[in-house]
């Protein structure tokens, strides 16, 4: 029989450390419409596939087993403001406006469709963090400018293509635009567990998760 000290000691040193993986939701404003969905493993291995009602992406996020889950949607309002429904002149984040200062392109949460993608990404983030799970916002086209990864209005041939080069492992077959932009946010979702990222915004009303400068 082994001495108890030794055996807990075997199995310090052998056992296999957990894998990382990383949800990406690519979000769309109304459960009509496509999200993509992705899942990432540390070494960026990825799947992806559309989903479309609440339901569905809290049961694949649930099957994958991931570690945090990246979405592409508001999921906080600025300061100042209490609701989307009482306006008033507040539509920045400080998060929006570092965006502002990086030249970044984005639309604000308070703009015409912009209002409804915010109310589900609040929605949604509320019921993983039910379920105990990590939930970060990231928004893929300011991803892929940092990276330097054309964004799909460049051609989703190019876009692919710059994952690809980026060190990303795709599925071998032709991906829609949301799905790659949730495969993009997959990645920010493993540079987060990874420590390579950064982090903008005000942490007292939100943090904007995105990639260092080559990653």
């Amino acid at each position: 029989m082994l001495h108890p000290f030794r055996s807990a000691q075997h199995f310090a040193i052998t056992a296999a450390p957990a894998i990382m993986k990383s949800a990406g939701v690519d979000l769309a404003g109304v459960e009509s419409r496509p999200t993509g969905f992705s899942v990432m493993d540390e070494d960026l291995s990825c799947s992806a596939c559309i989903l479309h009602n609440d339901t569905e992406i809290l049961d694949h996020v649930a099957d994958a087993g991931v570690s945090v889950v990246a979405i592409d949607a508001p999921l906080a309002l600025p300061r100042g403001r209490q609701s989307l429904e009482v306006r008033n002149n507040v539509h920045l984040r400080e998060c929006d406006r570092e965006l502002l200062r990086m030249k970044i392109k984005f639309f604000p949460l308070t703009l015409g469709p912009m209002r409804q993608l915010t109310q589900r990404g609040m929605r949604l983030k509320a019921a993983l963090e039910q379920r105990g799970l990590q939930v970060i916002e990231t928004y893929p086209g300011a991803a892929q400018d940092i990276l330097g990864i054309p964004r799909k209005g460049k051609g989703l041939d190019k876009l692919s293509a710059g994952l690809r080069g980026a060190g990303v492992s795709c599925p071998d077959r032709p991906m829609t635009g949301d799905e790659l932009d949730a495969v993009t946010c997959a990645l920010v979702g493993v540079l987060y567990l990874q420590g390579n990222h950064l982090a903008i915004g005000d942490p007292d009303e939100l943090l904007m998760i995105l990639p260092k400068r080559r990653a």
